[in-house]
């Protein structure tokens, strides 16, 4: 009967699929080395939406799905506050001070030791410090001492991420003090505003065109200012925080936790805003915008000071934001930022690499994964073996199916529950009472169309998650 059953899943689905794209009128996109381009999207890096019915309402486009496939990155803010003990630039310090050894090389490989897969460079911050070799603004790291004037962070980083295969990601804060922009780049008078958004335009420009493709762009705080154009052209495969041409958003608070569950669908008329947050979540919602968790790694300072380190997070604190991120289907942004020397210091780096390596020993090999289609999935592990945690993750492409779900072990030729829970999406890192089991099985008990499991996965951690690891909040 299960073998019929999943016979019918299958068959069910197949009819599924070929009626949306009926029903749609569809015509199949053309591929390219497997990837789709932005002109095979709906709307660039926007996600689509399927016919109402027994299906998801949402999807995410390609460039979506590469970006939640990345999960985790390294943010890096340095300014002239990190000079000042401050986390807002109040542009005290005189400029021939700057005068750091920066190493960017150390930084990816930071990030590298992190397990990141790119870095996001806070390139302007509200202060308008700019941290290349802009034609914008007087205020930069141009009128600083390092490398006599010529230096630009910006391309000694982006040369150390390709050196090390990092993704490089650029933030660019719509607020300017020096300017006299407020928040989301508004000025006082029309003129001025004339003014700002050519100026704000021009350092998109730059950014956008002179460091290689982006995988990130931040509008912190959204923005007024009219950049999906320069977007659009320059850097279409780039995930997007906040603003009109959000593709992903904010979780909604700096603890570096997401909410269980954490569902990637959300109503497309508060995905319109570019200022919506986790709690906008609706696993029915008509449009794709995945959640970010962003938290420094001296929370809640973002910037390094010489009062800061004994804010610094321990293993078990990075890790349970790992589990409550992460293992919620989010993406972890972990910032990690430099001293006055231009180097990330070094109890930082140890941290990052303890964390990182903690990581890896954990979920780095699995006993055993499969995946599947249907409501049951099965895992066979052969000989009994203790599993005490176990990875899911949907096959994203057909959007976000799994509502409810169950998981079982045999031990002793006999099912025993292991656990239970409602979203997987992205992917869902459960554990589990440690049990000697010869398989897990994965029964979806409510979904919408038939479930498209991408991974089941068993693993013998032999560590004890964090005791918060399935609180629901934050709300």
């Amino acid at each position: 009967m299960r073998a019929l059953s999943r016979i019918l899943e299958r068959m069910s689905d197949r009819r599924e699929f070929v009626s949306s794209l009926l029903a749609a009128g569809a015509a199949l996109p053309v591929l390219r080395r497997g990837v789709l381009r932005p002109a095979d999207l709906p709307s660039g890096n926007h996600p689509s939406a399927l016919p109402s019915g027994n299906h998801p309402s949402a999807l995410p486009s390609a460039n979506q799905r590469h970006w939640q496939d990345l999960e985790l990155g390294m943010f890096v803010h340095f300014a002239p506050n990190t000079w000042q003990d401050k986390e807002y630039d109040d542009r005290s310090t005189p400029l021939s001070a700057i005068s750091p050894d920066i190493d960017t090389d150390q930084w990816a490989q930071v990030a590298r030791d992190l397990g990141a897969r790119y870095v996001v460079m806070v390139a302007k911050h509200v202060g308008g410090f700019c941290m290349w070799q802009t034609r914008t603004s007087a205020y930069g790291i141009k009128a600083t001492p390092w490398k006599n004037g010529r230096g630009d962070v910006m391309a000694d980083l982006a040369a150390s991420c390709r050196r090390l295969g990092l993704g490089l990601g650029v933030y660019l804060s719509p607020r300017d003090d020096t300017f006299g922009a407020a928040d989301k780049g508004r000025c006082d008078t029309p003129e001025k505003q004339r003014d700002y958004d050519r100026l704000y335009r021009q350092q998109l420009t730059e950014l956008t065109t002179r460091y290689g493709e982006l995988t990130e762009i931040w509008f912190d705080g959204s923005i007024a200012i009219p950049v999906c154009d320069i977007v659009r052209a320059h850097a279409p495969h780039a995930a997007v925080f906040q603003g009109p041409c959000a593709s992903i958003r904010w979780v909604g608070n700096e603890d570096g936790f997401a909410p269980y569950p954490c569902w990637n669908g959300i109503p497309r008329a508060r995905a319109a805003t570019g200022e919506a947050t986790a709690k906008d979540s609706d696993p029915d919602g008509d449009a794709w915008l995945p959640n970010e968790v962003d938290v420094s790694i001296r929370r809640p300072n973002w910037f390094w000071s010489t009062t800061d380190e004994r804010n610094l997070l321990t293993t078990d604190q990075l890790l349970e934001i790992y589990y409550r991120s992460v293992g919620r289907g989010a993406q972890l942004l972990l910032n990690i930022p430099p001293d006055r020397t231009g180097h990330i210091a070094a109890a930082d780096a140890a941290r990052a690499k303890a964390f990182g390596d903690e990581i890896r020993r954990r979920f780095g090999k699995s006993l055993g994964e499969t995946r599947g289609q249907g409501r049951e999935v099965v895992l066979r592990l052969g000989a009994p073996v203790a599993v005490d945690h176990v990875v899911l993750e949907e096959d994203l492409a057909g959007g976000e199916r799994v509502r409810a779900y169950r998981l079982e072990g045999r031990a002793g030729g006999q099912w025993v529950s292991l656990g239970d829970g409602t979203a997987i999406g992205h992917k869902r890192i459960q554990p589990v009472p440690p049990t000697a089991v010869d398989a897990v099985r994965l029964e979806v008990t409510e979904s919408v169309a038939s479930p498209r499991i991408r991974r089941l996965a068993a693993y013998a951690t032999g560590a004890a998650p964090p005791p918060t690891w399935n609180d629901p909040g934050p709300r």
